[in-house]
């Protein structure tokens, strides 16, 4: 089973994710800030992922530290889990519709960090959650997992399903990535090292 654990503490966050890639879907999240947590669940249901979320952040201030901070340690938990890459496929992809939104997420576990997130939201706030925050969230990610990610609102009006279609595509789209293949010998690359 590719588990991991990790935590971060700093004077704004405290944050521990546990993180099962080969789970199936079941959560425990507590972020302090619902809608992230609802985020966070459906990652977990549509990846099949099981995962533990516990933050104890600065809500005082704003869910940024929290939600940037989550990133971090999430991007991290996946670099763990999926260990050395041997026999995974790498890239994953879905198109996700959620009612009036269509989201694009597109990976690559190839140890190069890079985000392009094409996305606008309609509102700045989907409940106490600013909805600028998605994009920092997959940035911290992006960074902290070494992964290349690509999201694209292909179309959508309402902020809630926007966001939530990225989420449940990205789960989708890293549960492809890790998923592995039985003609991989090694790592996918002509390096011979991701």
């Amino acid at each position: 089973m590719r588990k991991s654990v990790v935590e971060r503490n700093t004077s704004e966050t405290k944050i521990k994710v546990e993180l099962n890639l080969d789970g199936k879907g079941q959560s425990n999240i507590d972020t302090g800030i619902g809608f992230f947590n609802h985020m966070l669940e459906g990652f977990s249901k549509h990846g099949l992922f099981d995962m533990n979320v516990k933050i104890d952040g600065d809500l005082v201030v704003d869910g940024h530290h929290s939600i940037e901070d989550c990133g971090i340690v999430i991007g991290q938990a996946i670099k763990e889990a999926v260990g050395d890459k041997k026999g995974i496929k790498r890239f994953g992809y879905f198109i996700l519709p959620m009612d009036d939104a269509l989201a694009l997420v597109s990976i690559d576990l190839g140890g190069r960090p890079y985000l392009d997130f094409d996305c606008e939201f309609p509102v700045e706030k989907c409940g106490e959650m600013e909805t600028d925050m998605v994009r920092e969230f997959f940035y911290a990610i992006s960074y902290s997992a070494m992964m290349n990610i690509h999201v694209k609102m292909l179309s959508g009006v309402n902020a809630h399903h926007m966001i939530e279609a990225i989420f449940k595509a990205f789960a989708k789209a890293l549960d492809e990535a890790t998923s592995f293949d039985s003609r991989i010998e090694g790592v996918a690359s002509t390096k011979g090292v991701i």
